[in-house]
């Protein structure tokens, strides 16, 4: 008999994407109602993201008091509040499987989506943002110039990207490299023959973001492996499909999760560990994938052998101990903890790992920064995003650290604003925690965006 309150380990059952009725829109409505009608009688989830306030409210404001009076052509706004950051499967709803009630809330907002997909209704705008292989590669060659148009200062050009892509004229975007992660990656660090850990390998996935925008996330790793008698491989077959999931374009997130799967299994089978650098990825390979592709070896194979960046250290600390060096981080460090990383199950590994740093307080955030991937950055959603990840920044503000950082490099940028709404006086950010590892152990990464 099911136990209410999530005692039992949460479950995900395989995606059933190839199948007619997957995308059948009356069994969609059937199970949107369904699903929609435990949560009103639940409403434990009211304060995670907009989806369920716009979901509540729809109901409260219906001619019943009850879902039953609410037209189906209103769920359409609760969708698009979902940002898939699974933190009401993972933290809060008592009815996810094995529980009776069968409950998903996410995979459901995605199979509403693929079907949207399937029926060319996705927004052309949000489309074309979720081609990040195609846009690093057209703007890495025009690098310093998009970066001045992309500028929240750039206002001429900020407002026409408003008013054409449907971005925000706040909003903070990413920057590009003309050199990505992968043209850096052609030198290997100096390895430490010296170091515990001398003998692992581990071939790290680069990431569409860590390649094209911010390549001293890979810089940092490769390092601080390197440091620690690591030896690593820096590899980037596809992105991970993240962008693409989040539109529902499943049959490109399976093709995406082919190549890369097919291109890790000679490291897989050499012995090395497979590394991620940004939480959302690691989640695709880890969890999702596997899902999407039950009977794909390759997959399961990849999943198996994957770890995020920050999990990578902690274990290593762990069975092998970490090399000397680490000097203390002065002031402090605020980490939050991505949704995507929290989603993976593994416990926070990013404040584990920060504090293997000597004589360095650490505090932790545990709210969603807001962002939610591209959908924080259109101009329908900033305001929201900044509302939902304003308890974040006042948290990470409290700590009075000289530092805050994220394990999600969108949500550390989001933070970064959402703290200067509230304070002229905002500390140092860092991308993500292996930034600050590798500044502890004195190691020089230093580079401009569009270099």
């Amino acid at each position: 008999m099911s136990k209410e309150g999530s005692l039992e380990s949460p479950t995900r059952h395989p995606i059933p994407w190839t199948n007619p009725d997957f995308l059948d829109p009356d069994k969609i409505d059937a199970e949107l109602r369904r699903v929609f009608d435990i949560c009103h009688g639940c409403r434990r989830c009211f304060n995670l993201c907009d989806s369920f306030p716009r979901l509540f409210d729809l109901i409260d404001d219906s001619s019943s008091g009850e879902l039953d009076t609410v037209p189906s052509s209103d769920f359409k706004s609760v969708v698009d509040a979902c940002t898939f950051c699974d933190m009401c499967f993972m933290t809060k709803c008592p009815y996810v499987p094995p529980h009776e009630f069968d409950l998903d809330f996410p995979h459901l907002m995605l199979r509403y989506r693929a079907a949207e997909q399937a029926q060319g209704a996705s927004g052309f705008r949000e489309t074309q943002l979720a081609m990040t292989d195609r846009n690093g590669k057209w703007a890495r060659l025009v690098a310093g110039p998009a970066n001045w148009a992309t500028d929240e200062d750039n206002h001429s050009v900020r407002n026409l990207l408003s008013a054409v892509g449907g971005i925000h004229p706040q909003a903070a975007l990413p920057k590009f490299h003309s050199k990505t992660l992968m043209d850096w990656s052609v030198n290997s660090p100096l390895l430490n023959s010296q170091a515990p850990a001398h003998g692992r390998k581990a071939v790290i996935y680069a990431t569409c973001f860590a390649n094209y925008n911010e390549p001293a996330m890979g810089k940092a790793a490769r390092a601080v492996l390197a440091h620690n008698g690591v030896v690593t491989e820096m590899v980037y077959p596809s992105c991970c499909g993240m962008p693409q999931w989040e539109r529902g374009n499943l049959g490109q997130v399976a093709r995406n999760a082919e190549i890369v799967a097919a291109e890790m299994a000679p490291w897989i089978d050499q012995g090395h560990a497979v590394i991620a650098l940004v939480p959302s990825c690691a989640l695709m390979l880890k969890f999702e994938w596997p899902l999407l592709l039950p009977d794909h070896e390759d997959v399961r194979r990849l999943a198996d052998a994957t770890y995020d960046i920050s999990e990578y250290i902690a274990v290593l600390a762990k069975e092998d101990g970490l090399a000397d060096g680490l000097k203390p981080l002065d002031g402090g460090v605020t980490l939050h903890l991505a949704c995507h990383a929290r989603a993976q199950n593994m416990g926070a590994k990013g404040a584990e790992m920060l504090r293997l740093i000597p004589d360095t307080e650490v505090n932790v955030v545990e709210r969603c920064s807001g962002h939610g991937g591209a959908w924080g950055i259109m101009k329908d959603n900033f305001e929201v995003a900044l509302k939902v990840g304003k308890p974040a920044a006042r948290q990470a503000l409290k700590a009075e650290n000289a530092w805050v950082v994220s394990e999600c490099p969108l949500a550390a940028t989001h933070l970064r604003q959402s703290m200067e709404r509230l304070t002229d006086d905002v500390p140092q950010t860092a991308q993500h925690p292996i930034i600050l590892m590798a500044l502890a152990y004195g190691l020089q990464l230093a580079e401009s965006p569009g270099s």
